[in-house]
């Protein structure tokens, strides 16, 4: 036998015993679980987990047969100084999770009048490092450092005393970067969070030890104390995915597999590999799918069915086994699981897809980032190196092409490289080639600016999702008197052009930083430049930047709305109007009982409780308002779009959010050709006005042109709370916020 077969067949080995062991075990990654079924009156809580994280009653805290979630048992704490204490100071450091965390739980919290405590964990010297809180009458939840910084630090939501809702706080670190957390309120996705409100530094682990206390209903500092019940209590040492989050709210049991391995999204530093994943209730095989195309595994089509097993693991990557000839670097493998039991009418399940990527072999992450700005002349280059890279070999310059044709430069060990003081106001180049034992990989061009050079494009380069009306705007190289615009979708015809290409758009003058490319086409990819010309009449050519337009037609995603003269009541009428009579711009407003807008943000919209975007649209409505309609209304004149039969579009869709204290009242949205009646759609929660998260409304079009609407050419589009027209019957009142509004074609439809 040679000495390869021997290794292959120790590794099967190898596989085998592992995935034994993991059989063993419900989930690793689970460190603490209570579902206090069976707690009593008894003195502690039994974790569930398997790591025996048992917590010790302190006064008042019992169990509660039948008021659960489901009708299981809750925990019911009551009284000052009542809580779960979970013996922090001997935690094991192992268990607590510093690069990725979910902590989750039901809560149905009294109203104190205060801030309460669910989860609090203190880290010695002193760091408030993992966190779970009912404060400002919002869900709040956090992460630090062992230096007291926040690495999340989130409030989202509007909390419904005396009633049972599911939170859910994810966080994976990335090396580098802020953020990597998401909350989730009732399994729906609330916010992702980057660098807001963040003081930890990028890339930094949370605290790796619990030696100043850990409580579940009152703060370790003896504050903050929790009243009301609690249930299904998780804490995991790894980011779960929104399915995985809905699974836990609904119950342990599910009849998908979960628990990937290698997790989703992660990169495998091998090009071998050993799918695993953790059985669905009723499984008793399980059909694979593997392949590197996304539509292919979830349309199981091509040759992505790799067979009905009993195991719970998969190899790929060895001879007689998927991919033979190994796995291929810089490519992302996406695969499923689709649970099987032929006794169950419900059989298959079909599996979430899952992916992991194998890096390329060429240099990547590349410090500065391609496309950074204000990058400092004395910078030092870094990159993660290719996959199984030994040497390193740096270009650099301010001509594209000469960096991109060199050969021959010195080859280096580090992964970090210093090209000396550079000049500010240029822009700049760099390339790394890595070599291995098999041979040399030109690495990509990457290009970055120093201060003083033309700069922040918008839209920003790589931006996604672009309007088809979008106008191009940039800051100005300091040393600028006017500038030359380059446009098109080619991206090297764009890079090399000049005067005589039909990619010059023209000059523009200081002062004037914006070009109208007028309309363009849906979900194309544009490339654009802009070349400084300086007072003695130097050249200096611009970065290329580039955006994609959308795959839908944005109505409205209130981003242009300011304080200036594209105020938001300018185009959404409301019952108040605006400006002063014989005045413009002046409107006495719609009549209705609806107040649109914030005085008090720099935009005059909502900037924190946001769908996508920065900014949303805040209604406030009245239906019992003296002198005004017994409904609220805002409403839109439309220059662009009128034509909703455009690209085929056949579905409106918003974003709503209201509050749980509002008044229940019904939401309609309307929309009429110019000098006729609306045609109105109700949605289909009376009290869709007291979701306190966000919902998508989907309408489709064909609801409005049943009811006589030509939708060629749509000429005003309304939003309204309460009876559509109600002049008789007086209502309630309360504040929605409506974001996102767009047309897609039916397949299109995006969460």
């Amino acid at each position: 036998m040679s000495r390869n077969l021997v290794w292959l067949f120790s590794i099967v080995l190898l596989i085998l015993f592992l995935a034994g062991n993991a059989l063993a075990a419900e989930d690793p990654s689970l460190v603490i679980y209570y579902d206090f079924e069976g707690f009593g009156n008894d003195s502690q809580v039994l974790d569930k987990s398997g790591y025996s994280h048992d917590a010790a009653v302190v006064k008042d805290v019992t169990g509660l047969a039948g008021a659960g979630v489901r009708n299981s048992e809750a925990c019911k704490i009551t009284g000052e100084g009542s809580y779960l204490d979970l013996d922090g100071m001997n935690f094991p450091a192992e268990d607590i999770p510093t690069t990725a965390f979910t902590l989750a739980y039901w809560v149905k919290p009294e109203d104190t009048g205060g801030t309460q405590t669910v989860f609090s964990a203190l880290a010695a010297p002193h760091s408030w490092c993992h966190g779970g809180y009912i404060r400002n009458d919002q869900y709040h939840a956090h992460l630090g450092d062992i230096n007291n910084n926040y690495i999340i630090n989130a409030y989202e939501g509007t909390v419904e005393y005396d009633a049972w809702h599911h939170m859910a706080l994810t966080w994976e670190l990335v090396p580098g970067e802020y953020g990597g957390g998401a909350m989730y309120i009732d399994g729906e996705l609330v916010a992702e969070y980057g660098n807001d409100f963040v003081e930890a530094p990028p890339g930094v682990e949370a605290a790796d030890n619990w030696g100043g206390g850990t409580r579940i209903g009152r703060d370790v500092d003896d504050s903050w104390q929790f009243n009301g019940l609690l249930d299904d209590f998780f804490m995991f040492r790894r980011a779960l995915s929104q399915d995985e989050v809905r699974k836990l709210m609904e119950g342990m049991g599910s009849p998908t597999a979960y628990g990937p391995t290698p997790p989703n999204g992660s990169l495998l530093l091998d090009t071998w590999v050993t799918l695993g994943w953790y059985a669905g209730d009723n499984a008793v095989t399980h059909d694979v799918y593997m392949g590197d195309n996304y539509d292919d595994v979830f349309n199981s089509t091509g040759d992505t069915f790799r067979g009905n097993q009993n195991l719970t693991f998969y190899v790929a990557g060895f001879p007689g086994y998927a991919y033979p000839d190994g796995l291929v670097p810089g490519t992302t493998y996406y695969w499923r699981i689709d649970e099987v039991n032929q006794a169950e009418p419900n059989s298959p399940w079909k599996g979430d897809i899952w992916s992991f990527t194998v890096p390329p072999k060429t240099a990547y992450n590349p410090i500065p980032s391609d496309g950074a700005e204000f990058v400092d002349p004395n910078v030092t280059f870094s990159w993660t190196p290719g996959f199984g890279a030994k040497l390193h070999t740096v270009y650099v310059g301010d001509d594209f092409d000469q960096v991109n044709n060199a050969e021959g430069g010195a080859s280096q060990g580090p992964v970090t490289y210093s090209p000396g003081t550079l000049e500010s106001g240029k822009v700049y180049y760099w390339r790394v080639d890595e070599f291995d034992a098999a041979g040399t990989y030109k690495g990509d061009v990457w290009s970055f600016t120093t201060p003083g050079a033309v700069a922040s494009p918008v839209p920003a380069s790589g931006a996604v999702d672009v309007k088809m009306t979008a106008t191009l705007s940039w800051t100005p190289a300091e040393n600028a008197v006017s500038h030359e615009v380059y446009f098109g979708t080619d991206k090297d015809a764009v890079r090399n052009a000049d005067q005589n290409s039909p990619e010059y758009k023209g000059d523009k003058a200081l002062g004037d930083e914006n070009y109208d490319p007028g309309k363009l086409d849906w979900y194309s990819t544009y490339c654009w430049r802009v070349d400084e010309i300086d007072s003695l009449g130097n050249t200096s050519k611009g970065p290329l930047w580039s955006f994609t337009t959308a795959d839908f037609i944005s109505v409205d995603d209130f981003e242009d709305y300011d304080a200036g003269e594209n105020q938001i009541w300018y185009a959404w009428l409301d019952g108040l109007g605006f400006g002063t009579p014989d005045t413009p711009p002046y409107s006495p407003g719609n009549g209705t009982g609806s107040a649109v807008g914030d005085e008090n943000t720099p935009s005059y919209c909502e900037e924190s409780i946001v769908h996508g975007g920065g900014k949303s649209m805040p209604v406030a409505y009245n239906n019992n308002k003296q002198g005004y309609a017994f409904y609220s209304e805002v409403a839109k004149t439309l220059s662009y779009p009128r034509n909703w039969t455009e690209q085929g579009v056949g579905i409106l869709t918003l974003w709503l959010k209201g509050r749980t204290d509002n008044s229940a009242e019904p939401l309609y949205v309307g929309i009429a050709n110019s000098g006729g009646e609306p045609a109105v759609v109700i949605h289909d929660d009376p009290a869709a006005s007291q979701v306190g998260v966000w919902m998508k409304w989907e309408i489709p079009l064909s609801a409005f042109a049943d009811q006589g609407i030509d939708l060629s050419d749509v000429d005003k589009i309304a939003i309204g709370v309460g009876t559509h027209g109600n002049t008789t019957v007086p209502g309630g009142s309360g504040r929605m916020y409506i974001d996102d509004i767009r047309l897609y074609q039916p397949s299109e439809i995006a969460e």
